[in-house]
Parts: structure tokens; sequence; C-alpha cells
């Protein structure tokens, strides 16, 4: 077994908290500019939303400025 899969293995075992954690820690190692957004900023960002102060994006202008189409 490759050492990646007994990590796999490993890393199911842990509750849903803790992977999570682990998968964001492995996430933010891989982006050498990670994009922080605080839970204050993510729930005036949902507000603004639901409020109509700001307009969403459709899935399709979504992935579009990710760079899909």
């Amino acid at each position: 077994m490759s050492h990646v899969a007994e990590l796999i293995k490993e890393a199911a075992k842990l509750d849903m908290l803790d992977r999570a954690e682990l998968v964001s820690s492995l996430l933010e190692d891989l982006d050498p500019c990670p994009r922080h957004v605080s839970d204050e900023e993510a729930l005036q960002r949902f507000h603004d939303l639901k409020s109509g102060n700001v307009k969403g994006l459709s899935e399709a202008d979504f992935w579009k400025a990710c760079g899909r189409k």
C-alpha cells in the first residue's frame, strides 16, 4: 500500500471536525497566498446577499470566473 493510501486510511478514522481541519491545513500548504475569510466576514457576505445589497453570480458566471467555460 502506498504511503498516501495509508494516510488516507488513517485520516478516515478521524471524526468530521478533525478531518475538516486536516483538509484545511493541507489546502493551505498548496496555496502560497491563502485567502482567509473570517466567520464574521462570511456571515456579513451572506446577509448582504440575502438582503439584496449584492447580487450573486449564476453558476455559469461562477465557473467562467474560475477559468472554466
